[in-house]
């Protein structure tokens, strides 16, 4: 088997500083990632309820228009 071929040690040294590095960031990226997707998910969450909301509103105009039209037709005679 040959003999391993020495390395600068400068390399070794920017390749380590980087790998330490990456290593060092990553938990607070996975964290910033969360608190991105949790942010998304409760925006929309949010836009879910309102809409609902709205479309909750126009039904029930439309059921107190009926109920006042049918309101108003008791006393009529056929």
């Amino acid at each position: 088997m040959a003999d391993p071929v020495p390395v600068n040690s400068q390399i070794t040294d920017a390749v380590t500083q980087t790998n330490v590095k990456v290593v060092a960031e990553a938990p607070a990226q996975a964290i910033a990632a969360l608190y991105q997707v949790s942010s998304h998910s409760t925006g929309l969450s949010l836009q879910n309820a309102v809409h609902s909301q709205q479309a909750l509103n126009q039904i029930s105009n439309a059921v107190v228009s009926k109920a006042a039209t049918l309101i108003m037709a008791i006393g009529e005679k056929p």
